[in-house]
């Protein structure tokens, strides 16, 4: 598992190569068993997949674009408000409910990116797709396909040393 975790990166072009059915629903199955607060599960997922005229208008509402044409699924994750009892919980339980869908996807030869500048236009992706604002908050985009890319070379983290504050 810390292999993968390690291995994953942020994928930005795929090739022409369909998400198999089955591998979806497993993706969504490891986000559906993310943890949250008293389990309420407050995440609700818009997956676009074959409809070219919506992914094409989702596209124009970020600036990874390229991204979301080249994808074969994009999966958008939203907070369904009428079940947050704790905004700030329910916020990190969509965190990792989107970290849960990267790994999947990537335990299964997928690449993934999360998409989080979209939220720019938020409000324009509530529309197209017909949602109440009072309902459902979109906190991503995760697309996903077969990677056209190598994974980089030069990836950089903060050494351990300098994150941990204190050691007691």
């Amino acid at each position: 598992m810390i292999e993968k975790i390690i291995s994953r990166y942020s994928c930005r072009k795929f090739l022409n190569e369909e998400v198999k059915e089955e591998d979806l629903t497993r993706i969504l199955e490891a986000a559906r068993w993310a943890p949250s607060g008293l389990n309420n599960q407050p995440w609700r997922f818009i997956i676009v997949k074959n409809n070219l005229d919506i992914k094409e208008k989702l596209a124009k509402l970020t600036s990874s674009e390229d991204v979301i044409r080249e994808s074969n699924v994009n999966i958008l994750v939203f907070l369904y408000l009428p079940d947050v009892y704790s905004r700030t919980k329910d916020i990190l339980a969509i965190g990792a409910c989107i970290e849960n869908i990267l790994l999947a996807a990537h335990s299964l030869g997928y690449g993934c990116c999360w998409l989080g500048e979209i939220l720019n236009n938020s409000d324009k992706v509530l529309q197209l797709f017909n949602l109440d604002p009072k309902s459902y908050e979109l906190m991503a985009v995760v697309s996903i396909g077969r990677p056209n890319e190598p994974m980089p070379i030069d990836r950089e983290r903060i050494s351990l040393q300098d994150l941990i504050i204190k050691k007691l």
